[in-house]
């Protein structure tokens, strides 16, 4: 990564420890959280264009990874990560696979992960195994070898060694032929394919890769919180959130994400601070989200270039 980007990711990292309000902490970390589950959906939304609705699917496997391991189990988050990340990653290339070699793309791609995230609600409200519509309850056993603490700047610092992992991946994946090939799918999948490029393999590639990469967010949440159910691993919400802040701030970046997620919390914890009237915060906080897609469709991070032109 480059010095700016380094600087940047140092200017996060110190910024909670300038504030006295543990609530603060709290919302600066769920800001760098949301930030790295834009950057992990941008891996395969951004920059090779493949939209998801269902992307919380991944998130879910990971949390229930974690879940299952500390309480059927007894094993350590640490190697509920990997575990996680390699469900992911099976589970975004079997998405992936089923999905591109019938041709889906588009709309119909998206409606496709939306299903399979449904799936995967049903299953665990259904089985016992997971707790069912309970959910399960971790056991509260704090310090870093199970990523608990008191003070959340502990869980920021985690939640920032993930971010910066994902936005590595993000550098990383902009620079190489890989990305080039996901960029050439983005802009026109007819015109790569007759380049030569392997359009199936390519697709499933990105798509198990941000599986892979959302599925260690389950893990940390759910160590976080100590608690998961149906709702909360799979719901749609969370999908959402993660398509939001990457199209706030700017798809195919690296700091998209980043910027996205700062200004969708500054606004929705704004919103919800100041305004007291009932169902005004909500209204406004969706006016502000359109304003801001509508007046800047390349995202917050076209603006400088559009500063700079002028």
């Amino acid at each position: 990564m480059s010095r700016m980007a380094w600087m940047g990711i140092a200017v996060l990292a110190l910024a909670p420890f300038a504030l006295t309000s543990q609530y603060l902490v709290n919302i600066a970390m769920l800001t760098a959280f949301s930030a790295f589950l834009g950057q992990a959906w941008n891996l395969s939304g951004g920059f090779g264009g493949l939209t998801s609705f269902g992307h919380t699917a991944f998130f879910g496997l990971g949390a229930y990874v974690a879940a299952l391991f500390a309480t059927r189990w007894g094993i350590s988050p640490w190697l509920a990560l990997p575990a996680a990340a390699a469900l992911g990653g099976l589970a975004g290339a079997v998405i992936g696979f089923a999905s591109f070699r019938a041709g889906l793309r588009g709309s119909y791609f998206a409606l496709v992960t939306l299903a399979f995230a449904e799936v995967f609600h049903v299953l665990a409200t259904s089985l016992d195994f997971t707790g069912g519509g309970q959910g399960i309850n971790l056991p509260l056993k704090l310090g870093l070898a199970n990523f608990q603490f008191v003070d959340r700047r502990a869980s920021y610092a985690v939640v920032l060694a993930l971010l910066t992992l994902a936005m590595a991946v993000a550098f990383r994946l902009r620079g190489s032929r890989f990305g080039a090939r996901l960029a050439a799918i983005r802009e026109n999948e007819d015109a790569a394919r007759a380049l030569g490029v392997d359009i199936v393999r390519t697709k499933t590639a990105a798509l198990a890769l941000s599986g892979a990469v959302t599925a260690l967010g389950g893990v940390v949440y759910c160590q976080t919180y100590l608690f998961v159910d149906p709702q909360i691993a799979f719901g749609v919400e969370r999908s959402v959130e993660m398509l939001l802040v990457v199209m706030i701030g700017g798809a195919g970046t690296v700091w998209g994400p980043v910027l996205g997620a700062i200004a969708l919390h500054l606004v929705a914890d704004t919103s919800r601070a100041w305004i007291a009237t009932p169902g005004f915060a909500p209204m406004l906080y969706g006016v502000v989200l359109l304003a801001i897609i509508g007046l800047l469709p390349g995202g917050i991070v076209s603006l400088r270039e559009r500063l700079r032109r002028a």
